[in-house]
C-alpha cells in the first residue's frame, strides 16, 4: 500500500509542474507580441518624423527630382559632355574615349561613373547610327 500512494502523490506534483508550462508559455507570448507592438509602433514614429525632417528641409522634394531624372533617356549633349568630345568628333574618337574613362572608373572610379560613360556612348551609339555615321 505505501508503494501505491507514493506514485500517486509524484503524479500530482507532475501534473502540477507540466500545468504551469502552458501558462509560462502563453505570458512569453504575449510578452513577445507587446514587445513587437511596441518596436512597430517606435519604428513607424521613427520613420514619421524622419519624413517630416525630409520635407523640411527639401531632402524628400530633390529625391524625387532625382527619381524623375533617372526615369529620362540621356540627351546627346548630356552624353558628349560626359565623354568630353564635340559635335565635331568622329566615332573612333568618341571609342577611344569610351575606353579611356571607361577603364579608369573601372579600376579607380566608381560604378555609377562607369554606367554614366556607357549609356553615353550607347545614347551617342544610337545618334551616330541615326545619322549614317560609319561606325564600324
Amino acid at each position: 500500500m505505501a508503494v501505491g500512494s507514493d506514485l500517486g502523490g509524484d503524479c500530482t506534483k507532475n501534473n502540477a509542474r507540466f500545468s504551469s508550462r502552458p501558462f509560462a508559455t502563453k505570458l512569453l507570448a504575449n510578452l513577445i507580441i507587446m514587445g513587437s507592438g511596441i518596436v512597430g509602433r517606435a519604428v513607424l514614429q521613427a520613420y514619421r518624423k524622419a519624413l517630416e525632417n525630409a520635407n523640411k528641409t527639401g531632402v524628400a522634394h530633390e529625391t524625387v527630382q532625382n527619381i524623375r531624372r533617372a526615369g529620362k533617356a540621356m540627351t546627346e549633349q548630356e552624353a558628349r559632355q560626359i565623354l568630353g568630345i564635340s559635335e565635331q568628333s568622329t566615332w573612333e574618337e568618341i571609342l577611344q574615349k569610351y575606353d579611356i574613362l571607361f577603364e579608369r572608373n573601372a579600376k579607380h572610379g566608381s560604378f555609377y561613373l562607369q554606367s554614366k560613360v556607357h549609356r553615353a556612348k550607347e545614347c551617342l551609339e544610337s545618334v551616330y547610327q541615326w545619322k549614317g555615321d560609319g561606325k564600324h
